[in-house]
This record gives structure tokens, sequence and C-alpha cells, in this order.
């Protein structure tokens, strides 16, 4: 009897469906893993993109799997690595077995092929669909995955340890020496919230006189009361030895409530007197018998004067407008480290970084700032960087310099001479007055076009 002699082709092919089987599960495996792979990705997405405020409302309501979620992003190292690791295995794993898959089917082409396909499949059904889904519904994203991703944190959790481990040994022999408890995933709330509200406000949802206040409101605790105090040259003071009469007409024709008292040297202050005090005082003689309204030299300015109050320059001014709350008290006097006078504080300039300026009917109409006909702002030397940025929506930087004088003295490291200019920060500064060594009067002009409020 004759060999039967089979074609090499209907061979193979008789193989490869006997071995259907296997790759069948083979091929439900890879899917399986493609799956997951999503999962890891838009959890990562869903987890750094939600907002911290709603996961924390939904847990204050009772929401178990927002406090869930509220804990994973307290650990963001730690999170991101246990997903990074589930996602790096469930990966290797896929190309592996679809790798597998395609010599099986197409012979020595098969590794290229299956390259290709599983980086399509990737890149659209584990990275791009997911990390959309998760980022446009992150909050129920979150919470879907917030109890499933603790338990992989806690399973993962000496890999990921070991892992950071081996990242920071390698990392400082190259002279790189990262912080214990550093965590690279961190974010500043105070940043975060005020990009918030500066995105809103370039997109319009927020108007520009809100954005002021809500930052202003952001920024007390990052600012000291050296930047928005009344400096010492411009603080109204009264010797307490004149005649009466002269400090009596000193108090009535200032335009403020509180002045303070002084003797022997101007700065050493020994109390403060209120207008209504003296009022009150004045009004208590004339009611009494036998007044005589031509005599007040029977009043004690001193006796009526309260005690000063004296803060550190280096106070935030979120802190002094804490301590003017607790004291009950409108009014301090700013001292540095040797304990010399520096300024005054009110809590009516606190509340002006907010709601900005506050002007009332006493109020001295000082220009500091006037807007001239060719498009340039005449501006006294002395007005704060801060205002010109919250009056104009500018963005010149406050961060070594409190006023405009303050600014062109740090970036020309010098005290310029009248008629020098320069230009820095998309800004043209002329210097227009000098007295002495001070800028007192520079003419800024906006080199840029401004940006509608």
């Amino acid at each position: 009897m004759s060999d039967v002699i089979v074609d090499p082709a209907v061979q193979q092919a008789a193989e490869t469906a006997a071995s259907g089987g296997p790759n069948l599960w083979i091929a439900l495996g890879i899917v399986c893993l493609l799956v997951m792979s999503g999962c890891f990705s838009g959890s990562e997405t869903a987890l750094t993109a939600v907002s911290r405020a709603k996961l924390r409302r939904l847990a204050d309501q009772g929401s178990a799997n927002a406090q869930r979620a509220i804990d994973l992003t307290d650990d963001g190292e730690t999170l991101i690595g246990a997903i990074l690791v589930g996602n790096n295995l469930v990966n290797i794993l896929a190309a592996s077995l679809a790798t597998s898959l395609a010599i099986s089917l197409f012979g020595e082409s098969g590794v290229a092929i299956a390259t290709l396909v599983m980086t399509i499949l990737v890149m659209i059904f584990a990275e791009v669909l997911p990390k959309t889904y998760a980022f446009t519904n992150a909050e129920t994203t979150s919470l879907a995955v917030a109890r499933p991703l603790g338990i992989l944190v806690r399973a993962t959790y000496p890999v990921v340890l070991t892992v950071q481990w081996i990242v920071r040994r390698t990392l400082r022999l190259f002279g790189v020496e990262l912080e214990k408890g550093a965590r690279v995933l961190s974010r500043e709330a105070h940043d975060e919230i005020r990009g918030a509200i500066d995105l809103h406000h370039f997109e319009g949802g927020v108007v520009k006189s809100d954005r002021d206040r809500l930052v202003g409101a952001l920024d007390l605790a990052h600012r000291e009361v050296s930047e928005v105090m009344m400096h010492r040259r411009n603080i109204l003071t009264v010797n307490v030895d004149d005649p009466t009469a002269q400090l009596v007409e000193s108090v009535v024709e200032s335009p403020y409530t509180r002045i303070p008292l002084w003797r022997d040297n101007p700065e050493n202050i020994i109390g403060v007197i209120h207008a209504k005090d003296l009022l009150r005082e004045f009004y208590a003689k004339l009611s009494g018998e036998a007044a005589d309204t031509s005599d007040i030299s029977s009043l004690n300015i001193s006796d009526l004067a309260m005690k000063p109050w004296f803060v550190p320059d280096t106070t935030t001014l979120a802190d002094q407008l804490k301590a003017f709350l607790s004291r009950k008290r409108h009014f301090a006097l700013v001292v540095d480290e040797y304990g010399d006078l520096q300024g005054l504080i009110t809590l009516e300039d606190i509340l002006e970084e907010i709601v900005g300026e506050i002007s009332d009917e006493h109020d001295l109409d000082a220009e500091g700032v006037t807007r001239e006909a060719d498009g340039s702002f005449m501006v006294d030397g002395n007005v704060t960087i801060r205002d010109l940025n919250r009056y104009f929506d500018w963005s010149l930087p406050d961060e070594e310099a409190t006023t405009v004088a303050g600014l062109i003295i740090h970036e020309a490291q010098a005290i310029p001479f009248e008629g020098q200019s320069f230009v820095f920060h998309d800004f043209r500064f002329d210097i227009v007055k000098r007295v002495k060594h001070q800028i007192s009067r520079v003419r800024i002009r906006p080199l840029k076009r401004p940006k509608p409020n």
C-alpha cells in the first residue's frame, strides 16, 4: 500500500484548527488584560482630575467611597506607584500573549504583526478612550474605583516601597537627593485654588472684581504687614507736650480718627488718641457745672490715650487680621526686628487687600495714578505694585519689591536719575521726578495691548 502524500499547507491548516481552542482562550485573555489596563489608566486620570472639594462635600454627606478617594489622593506617590505596577504588569502580559498567539498563527512574521496590533489596541482602548471618559466623568469614576484601588494599594505597598527605595538610591548616584517624605505629585492648595480662579476669569466665568476679591483673600496668608502698612514718613503724629489747644486742633483737622502721640522723639510713641474719646471727654466737661467752653487746657490728652500696640513687620496679614478681631482693635504700630518704628497698619488696610480701595468723605484725594491721554500712566513712586496689578489687571512681579520705585531700583540695580528710562516686564518706565534718593514720579507705558477685563 503506497504512502499518502499530504500537502504542507493542508497540514498547517489542520494543526491551526486543532489548536483553535487554546488560541481562543489566549485572545480572550488579551481582551481582559486590555480592559484591566484601561481601568488602571482611567482611574489615574479620574483621581488626578477630580475636585477634592467635591469629594470632601460628598464625604461629609456620608459617602464612604468619597472618603476612600480622599485617602488615596492624600498619598499620591503611593497611589500612582500602585497603578503603574498594575498597569505595566497587565500590559506586558498582554503583549507577551499577543506575540505568542501571532507566532502560532503567522510564524516568524507574527512578532511584527503583534507589535503593530497591540500598539494600536493599547493606545485606543487602554489609554485614550478610558482617560477621555474618566476626565469627563472624574467624580463618578473616582467613586467607582476607590474601593478596588484601595485593595490594590495595600496589596502592592511592599513592591511600591521597594521601587521607591531603588529610585531614590539610583538618583543619589547622580547627585539628586530627595527629601524623606517628599511627594512628587503633591500640590499646594493655595496655588490650586488660585489657578482655578484665574482660569475661570480667563474663560469669562469670573469677572475681574470678583477674581480680585477671591485672590486677595487667599493671599493674606502669604503677605506681610510691611507690604501694606503706611510708612512712618507718612504717619501723622503729634507731640503730647504741645499745648492742649494745639493738640485738639491737630486731632480735629486730621483726616484720621486715631493719632499716635510721641514724647521727646517722634519715634517714641507713648499712646494713641482716638478723636471720639477726645470728643466724649470734651462734651463731658461742657455738660458739667460752671463749664467754660473757651478753656480746654484742663483736658489731659495723655490720660485719654490708649496704650500703643506694636506688631512685627514680618507678621502675615492673615495673622494680623485674626489679632485685630480677637483684640477688637483697628490700629497697630509696626516695628522691625530692632524695635524701630516702621509704619502703622489698620484693619481697613487689610480689608482693602480683599475688597479694594475703601474711601469715605474724609479720605484725602491723593492721586497716586493718573491716566495720560497717550495711554501711559503717571504713577507716584510709593504706589504699590499690587494696587497697579489690581487696578489694571497687570502682572508686574511683587516678590522682590513692594512699590513701583522699589521695583525700578531692583531691576536697575541702582537709583536712577530723572530722565532715565527702563524697559522690563513688557513695560517702559520713565523717571519723571526724583527727590534726593527717592523716586517720586514715574511714567509707565504698557508695551502690550492690555487684556480685557
